[in-house]
């Protein structure tokens, strides 16, 4: 048994180790928006092998294999179980290039040093959130990513005078009010008969003078930068 713990994201921390470049990309196809080639990875992530088979204080930071260039990456996975059960093909080129942990498992009976009782977990602060504080700049950049849900990134005072002056808890109630707009609307155009290519766009309360310039927009489709409500054919 091998319990396996890692992250999908690597939360915004700084990493001195460059993102590998040069990387199999695991089936040619080029994204359209950014003509990216999925050819490299992204800033490390941790990740925690768990099995009464593993050694205790392993730590490994680099595979020996299966290419002098292969990392340790998410499709890690699918490749160690294609090599732990000798499954006949790779997914994609992508995890044939991925190195493998199953060097982890090294001991040829189980520990039995498990611990049957663990802690309580100690409290990390000893007060909850202050939400009538100031939001911050990432939360500042939550509000205006949600002002393309509800139509909002099409008026005067986005992005900077937006989100001016709100709080945690504003800030929260916004968020979650446009996207509650943008869910209703997306069920309406269900309910009319509207297929997976239709996109919503949400038509702000105060008239719009200007297009919406936040670089999200091009990832998001640009839900809500038409100034009529209405539905619109995505690309």
């Amino acid at each position: 048994m091998l319990f396996i713990t890692t992250y999908d994201e690597h939360g915004g921390f700084f990493d001195h180790v460059p993102t590998p470049v040069g990387v199999p990309s695991p089936d040619g196809i080029v994204g359209t928006n950014f003509n990216f080639q999925f050819d490299r990875l992204g800033v490390r992530v941790p990740t925690f092998f768990i099995s009464p088979w593993v050694e205790p204080g392993t730590v490994i930071h680099r595979p020996s294999g299966p290419t002098e260039t292969s990392q340790f990456e998410h499709s890690s996975i699918p490749a160690t179980v294609k090599k732990i059960f000798h499954l006949k093909d790779f997914l994609t080129k992508r995890d044939a290039w991925a190195g493998t942990f199953d060097s982890v498992l090294t001991r040829t009976t189980p520990r039995e040093d498990c611990p049957e009782t663990l802690p309580n977990a100690k409290k990390l602060r000893e007060i909850g959130a202050n939400e009538e504080a100031k939001i911050s700049d990432f939360q500042r950049e939550l509000v205006q990513m949600a002002a393309a849900l509800n139509g909002d990134c099409t008026k005067d005072i986005y992005p900077d005078k937006l989100a001016e002056g709100m709080t945690v808890a504003e800030a929260a109630h916004y968020v979650n009010d446009a996207y509650k707009i943008f869910r209703e609307e997306c069920d309406r155009c269900i309910k009319a008969g509207m297929d997976g290519s239709y996109i919503p766009t949400m038509d702000p309360k105060e008239p719009a003078n200007k297009p919406c310039p936040l670089p999200v927009c091009g990832m998001l489709a640009c839900f809500g930068c038409n100034t009529n409500t209405s539905t619109s054919k995505g690309d």
